[in-house]
């Protein structure tokens, strides 16, 4: 295990970071309903309160922070760990939310495609063009499980569409150096599967009988959640029970992995000089990391170019 430096402990299960140009990370708490920065010295500042379950989040065209909100957990502690499990008692739907990183205001973009009503939104990432591709992973309901899917849109609310249902769980989301390729991390099977873009929020059909072209899978139990993509195109999808980042080469030619000390890794993001930090999120123990990382981080439109 590679040494990790502490950011910041005593955080309400940490997601979504994004390592901001002035040095802070801005990350989500999900069990506490809140957006916060953390200063260079660790200092935690809180942003906004929307409530639910704020998860992925990234910085869009305009400098605001769009969040994809699960709508809340039922959360556990055991052995002092903080564990999710299925839907809220005060589940309050899933949605996209623009969040003012200056006034703390939130605006609630989307909650639902086609009349089908978002159900636990997760991870996010801006194209180029000002849009965003999502992963809705859904929910769960004692003896059911929602499937979930792959979403694009716009942040001025004029479009939201499904690109891609069913994925039995899709997770963290990401994009290829060029944008010809959409990663998706799908949780419970523990694999990763890719999407070859032809437009705007438009994908190829699949040539077989799953959707996507897959990528690769590690052995032994591994639980994916959210990712990130380096310079060179790898993609960095951090792991649940095999705790840590599972490094895939983008043609599936290679799996390695960075271990971590807690059960729950939940993100991974880029940052510091040239991007060669790697800013992670411990989760069950509420702790935010930094490690130096073997390369650097590919750069994120609207935050790092």
């Amino acid at each position: 295990m590679a040494e990790m430096k502490l950011i910041a402990d005593g955080l309400k299960f940490p997601e979504g970071p994004i390592a901001m140009p002035d040095g802070s990370i801005v990350l989500v708490e999900i069990a506490a309903g809140r957006l916060t920065r953390i200063t260079p010295e660790g200092k935690k500042e809180t942003i906004a309160e929307p409530g639910g379950g704020p998860n992925g989040a990234a910085i869009g065209p305009d400098g605001a922070c769009y969040v994809c909100n699960n709508g809340g957990f039922d959360w556990h502690d055991q052995d002092g760990l903080l564990i999710p499990g299925d839907i809220a008692t005060d589940y309050s739907g899933g949605r996209i939310e623009r969040i003012d990183l200056e006034t703390g205001k939130v605006d609630v973009l989307y909650t639902e495609v086609n009349g089908e009503p978002l159900k636990g939104p997760n991870d996010i990432v801006f194209d180029k063009s000002g849009g965003f591709w999502f992963t809705d992973l859904g929910k769960g309901r004692g003896r059911v499980q929602d499937r979930g899917g792959l979403y694009y849109a716009k942040i001025d609310g004029s479009m939201v569409k499904e690109v891609v249902f069913p994925i039995t769980s899709p997770n963290g989301v990401g994009l290829s150096p060029d944008e010809k390729t959409v990663f998706v991390a799908d949780t419970i099977p523990g694999r990763l599967w890719a999407f070859d873009v032809t437009g705007e929020g438009e994908v190829a059909p699949s040539q077989g009988p799953l959707n996507g072209r897959f990528v690769g899978s590690p052995a032994g139990l591994n639980f994916f959640d959210s990712l990130a993509v380096d310079a060179d195109g790898n993609v960095c999808v951090a792991t649940i029970f095999n705790s840590g980042i599972t490094i895939f080469a983008p043609d599936g030619s290679s799996i390695r992995h960075f271990p971590t000390d807690d059960l729950i890794t939940t993100n991974i993001c880029f940052g510091g000089k040239d991007l060669k930090t790697a800013y992670i999120t411990l989760s069950t123990t509420g702790r935010l990391v930094s490690t130096e990382w073997e390369r650097p981080g590919l750069p994120l439109n609207f935050l790092n170019k």
